[in-house]
This record gives C-alpha cells, sequence and structure tokens, in this order.
C-alpha cells in the first residue's frame, strides 16, 4: 500500500528485456537504505518487489502482466521515475490508499500554465474516469493527486509548485502516456452498491 505521496526521483540505471518482461535496476539512494529485499516500491506509480540492493540502487523485475498494462516498457536508462516506498504502519497517509496496480495508461492531452502551477488535461478510458470526481483522488504516474475537472473524455489536474519540483510531472507534454489507478475505496463502493 502507498500514498501517492513521491519520496525521491529515481534515475533509472539499467532497463533490459528479460522473459517477456523487464530488468530494471533505479539509482534511489534515500528510498534504497530502508529497502530490503522482497519490500515493496512504487515506481512511476507501479508496484515492484526489489530483488536486490545494492550501493543506493534497487533491482526490480517487471513480470509481461506488468508491462503490458503500465509505461514501465518504455522506459529507459537515465530517465527519472517517481519513486514511494511501501507505507508503514504508523506513518502519517498524506495522499490517498494506493495500491500500485495501474487501471489503464492515460495519455497527456493539454498542458497549460495556471498561476504558479499548471493545469494537465489528462485523456483517460472509460474503467478509469468512471471512478473520478471533482475534488476526488487519482493517481498519476504514482502522484496522488485531486481531480479539478472532468471532461467526457478526459480529467483535469491542478499541478502545484511543489508537485513540479518533487516529481516528474514537471516534463509532462501532450502526447505522452502515463500510468492512472482510480481511487480503491470507489471501486470498493461500486461493489457493494451492485449487490
Amino acid at each position: 500500500m502507498f500514498t501517492g505521496i513521491v519520496r525521491e526521483l529515481g534515475v533509472i540505471v539499467e532497463a533490459d528485456a528479460a522473459g517477456g518482461g523487464l530488468d530494471l535496476v533505479v539509482h534511489a539512494p534515500e528510498t534504497a537504505v530502508r529497502t530490503g529485499v522482497g519490500d515493496s516500491v512504487a515506481v512511476n506509480g507501479v508496484c515492484l518487489t526489489a530483488t536486490a540492493i545494492e550501493a543506493g540502487a534497487m533491482s526490480f523485475h517487471a513480470v509481461p502482466e506488468t508491462i503490458g498494462r503500465s509505461t514501465l516498457g518504455s522506459v529507459s536508462v537515465d530517465d527519472h521515475v517517481n519513486v514511494e516506498p511501501a507505507l508503514r504502519a504508523g506513518e502519517e497517509l498524506g495522499g490517498h490508499y494506493v495500491q500500485g496496480h495501474v487501471d489503464a495508461v492515460g495519455v497527456i492531452q493539454s498542458v497549460e500554465a495556471e498561476g504558479e502551477g499548471l493545469r494537465v488535461f489528462v485523456e483517460a478510458p472509460p474503467e478509469v474516469l468512471r471512478y473520478c470526481v471533482a475534488k476526488g483522488s487519482v493517481t498519476v504516474d504514482g502522484v496522488s493527486l485531486t481531480v479539478a475537472e472532468l471532461a467526457e473524455d478526459a480529467f483535469a489536474v491542478a499541478l502545484v509548485p511543489h508537485t513540479l519540483a518533487a516529481t516528474t510531472l514537471s516534463d509532462l507534454e501532450p502526447g505522452r502516456p502515463v500510468n492512472l489507478e482510480a481511487d480503491v475505496l470507489a471501486k470498493y463502493v461500486e461493489r457493494l452498491i451492485s449487490r
């Protein structure tokens, strides 16, 4: 379980195709020091299991299912990624409950300056949009954000200066694919009501 509060910008130091999946090594020393083999770490919003820790870097293997449902298959060496260690009992929940289970890949529609921040429209498939509500939570590339506006095929988020400085979202541009995770609480409510 995660919160969508990015703790560190990591750097991809290795990305090698392996058995239909991908072997990744991410340099993120602040996260690596508190991570053990077998621990979960969110990388751009994707929950991965650490297979080795060495010299401030963590190794992971992303299986074909993960590659098919996220943008991880397109990362390259030297790319920056949003990194968050798993939430530990007793830690502050600063964002919202995030599983690290990407629901779909969205595409950035537009990026517009808004005060000192940005307003970003993200085109999303119906299976994500059905759970989006104004002022509700959504995760974009592992970052917990508030839905600022809804459109027929997209939602907007307002990015504040801190988020732009602390995450990869400052690099967003139209056409870029991003990992999306809808609020899991909305899914549970839907399931309970449908019964």
